[in-house]
C-alpha cells in the first residue's frame, strides 16, 4: 500500500494588512521591507476567527476537491504554532468537531515553519502501515496573537492563514509520494523560539534573524541536494519547487544554489508573508488555482522552522478527478 497526495485547499482571512500599516506605526519605509523581506502584505484573522477557524475552512475544500465524505477521514493531523488554546484540546481535536468527526483519531504536532512536511510524512506513515486510509493533514496559523507589534525585527514578517491536504491510500506506485525528510537539532533552539509560560518573558515569537539566515540558507540547500541523490533524481524531475515562504532573500539564495528556474520556483510571500506550518500547503494551493500543478507534477517541498526543525519531500499530485 502507498500513500498519495489527492487534493489541496486553503483559506486566507479577508483583512490585508500592506507595509503601511507598519510604516504608520514604527520607523520604517515600504522600500525597506520589500527589500529585506519581499513581502508586500499579509493576512491577518479577525478577533473572532482562531486557528481551528481557518483550519477548518481549509479542510472543507481539500475534502470536497477530493471527492471523498468527510466520515471516510480517519486521522487528522494539524500542524501549529499558534493553537487555539495552550495546551488542550488540540487544534486538531476542535477542527475535528467542527467538521462533524466524533470518532476519528486528532492531534496536533509542533515543528515550526516544517509542520505541513512533517504532518505529510506521519500521513505517510500511518496510510502505509494500512492503519489509516484517507488522511486529513492541516497546516494553520493564527500568527497575529502571538507577534510582538512593537519588535521591529519580526512584527512585519508572519501573517495568518491556513492550508490542507488529503493523504489517501492507492495501490499505484506511480500516484504514491516518493520521500519525506525531516530532522531536528534542539541545540540551535535560542535561534527563533517562543518563551513559555514558566519564563517571565511575554510569550511572543523571538528571533535571530542573520543567524537564522544563515542556518536556514546552508541546511534547505543541504537538504535538497540530499533528497533528490537519495532518489536518484535531478532538477530536471522537478516541476515546482515550493520552499517555505519566509523570506525572499533565503527563497533566491536557495533556489539560485540548486540551480531551479524561474519556471520552477513557486513565490508567495510577497502577499501572505510568512504564515509558518501553513505556508506550504497554501502555496500548493495557489498552483492549483492558477493551473501551474497539474495531475502528475511532481513537487518538491523544502521547509526550515524553529526548533530547529527542518524538512523535504518528493511527491506526484495524484487527484481523483
Amino acid at each position: 500500500m502507498f500513500a498519495s497526495f489527492r487534493s489541496i485547499g486553503a483559506y486566507v482571512p479577508e483583512e490585508i494588512r500592506t507595509n503601511q500599516w507598519f510604516c504608520d506605526r514604527m520607523d520604517t519605509t515600504d522600500e525597506w521591507i520589500v527589500k529585506r523581506t519581499g513581502i508586500n502584505e499579509r493576512r491577518i484573522a479577525s478577533l473572532g476567527q482562531n486557528t481551528s477557524d481557518l483550519g477548518v475552512e481549509a479542510a472543507k475544500i481539500a475534502i470536497q476537491r477530493a471527492g471523498i465524505d468527510v466520515n471516510e477521514i480517519d486521522l487528522v493531523l494539524c500542524a501549529t504554532i499558534s493553537p487555539d488554546y495552550m495546551c488542550m484540546p488540540s487544534t486538531a481535536c476542535l477542527i475535528a468537531d467542527k467538521l462533524g468527526l466524533h470518532e476519528a483519531m486528532a492531534f496536533d504536532i509542533s515543528a515550526a515553519c516544517t509542520g505541513f512536511v512533517y504532518a505529510l510524512n506521519i500521513a505517510k506513515a500511518f496510510v502505509e502501515s494500512g492503519m489509516k486510509k484517507n488522511v486529513l493533514i492541516i497546516g494553520a496559523e493564527k500568527l497575529s496573537s502571538i507577534v510582538d507589534y512593537t519588535d521591529r525585527t519580526t512584527c512585519m514578517l508572519f501573517g495568518d492563514g491556513a492550508g490542507a491536504a488529503i493523504i489517501s491510500a492507492t495501490e499505484d506506485r506511480n500516484k504514491a509520494i516518493i520521500d519525506v525528510r525531516c530532522s531536528a537539532d534542539g541545540a540551535q533552539r535560542d535561534l527563533l523560539l517562543t518563551p513559555g509560560v514558566t519564563s517571565g518573558e511575554k510569550q511572543f515569537m523571538q528571533m535571530k534573524g542573520n543567524e537564522t539566515f544563515k542556518v536556514a540558507v546552508r541546511t534547505l540547500t543541504s537538504d535538497v541536494i540530499k533528497i533528490l541523490e537519495n532518489n536518484k533524481m535531478t532538477n530536471d524531475d522537478i516541476d515546482l519547487f515550493i520552499p517555505h515562504q519566509a523570506n525572499y532573500r533565503i527563497i533566491k539564495a536557495v533556489s539560485d544554489a540548486l540551480e531551479f528556474k524561474d519556471e520552477q520556483k513557486v513565490l508567495t510571500v510577497h502577499k501572505y508573508g510568512n504564515t509558518s506550518s501553513a505556508s506550504i500547503p497554501m502555496a500548493i494551493n495557489d498552483c492549483y488555482e492558477s493551473g501551474r500543478l497539474k495531475s502528475g507534477d511532481t513537487m518538491l517541498l523544502d521547509a526550515f522552522g524553529g526548533g530547529l526543525t527542518w524538512g523535504s519531500a518528493l511527491l506526484r499530485f495524484s487527484p481523483t478527478k
